[in-house]
């Protein structure tokens, strides 16, 4: 490098070619002390070494920041689901089939709660698919006899949508309702899914999936979470006058 009369620097052509290099390891998201490192062992196998190396972490980010693009697409597609639903209605809907991970029954033995379920849960998701993102909304799952008992305090599974997952919410009709509460306060919304359901002509025929759509996530107040319960539906084929159990029997 020269300086001229007017004071200008002036670089050499191996200068501007080594100035290059450094421009493309800086961009490449190499750090100052790698930079220098490599300016003094240039060779073509250090080299492709390191960007084979650059390569490897340039596919994790890439694999990364999709697995953090579905979690993103999940959580608005939650909040889009409600945002022009009639949270009083009961309706009755065919949804098409998802792809769910779900956990093994969850283990309530000696005083065990729904917190230590839902750790347990996580565990177990993590040992199983060690690649998976637990960053998911996890729901619960209620069994058909559960339901049809009247007993929801905890749920016997939990799950999470995902696209990679191998488990299914399948496809069915769905008794719909929906309130505003904390988490596990569902107990009057159940109570009434299951008049409806018994008034219409309808029977339980599955699990029930019991969802946050707007919780902690995007609201404020624990009280006024949107909770959403969808229990697996038939139209029934007991004889007229035949009452389903309900919770009010117990």
């Amino acid at each position: 490098m020269s300086r001229g009369k007017n004071n200008y620097r002036y670089y050499s052509s191996e200068q501007l070619a080594i100035a290059n290099v450094i421009r493309i390891q800086l961009e490449l998201g190499l750090s100052l002390s790698e930079i220098k490192r490599c300016k003094g062992q240039r060779s073509p196998e250090n080299m492709d070494e390191m960007l084979t190396r650059l390569a490897e972490q340039i596919d994790a980010k890439i694999e990364n920041m999709a697995d953090m693009r579905k979690i993103v697409m999940t959580l608005q597609k939650s909040i889009h689901s409600v945002l022009d639903i009639d949270e009083q209605a009961i309706t009755v809907q065919l949804l098409p089939e998802e792809p769910i991970i779900l956990g093994d029954l969850n283990d309530y033995s000696g005083g065990r709660n729904d917190y230590d379920a839902l750790s347990s849960f996580f565990r177990e998701i993590s040992n199983r698919h060690s690649d998976i993102n637990l960053n998911y909304p996890v729901w619960g799952l209620f069994s058909e006899e559960r339901l049809k008992r009247g007993d929801w305090t905890f749920p016997d599974r939990y799950y999470f949508y995902n696209p990679a997952g191998q488990d299914r919410k399948p496809a069915a009709q769905y008794a719909i309702g929906y309130t505003r509460g904390g988490y596990g306060q569902t107990d009057e919304l159940y109570r009434r899914l299951i008049a409806h359901i018994d008034r219409n002509g309808l029977e339980i025929s599955g699990n029930a999936y019991e969802e946050y759509p707007l919780n902690e996530f995007c609201v404020s107040d624990e009280a006024n979470y949107l909770i959403r319960v969808m229990i697996t539906v038939r139209r029934a084929r007991r004889s007229r006058g035949r009452r389903l159990p309900s919770p009010e029997s117990r």
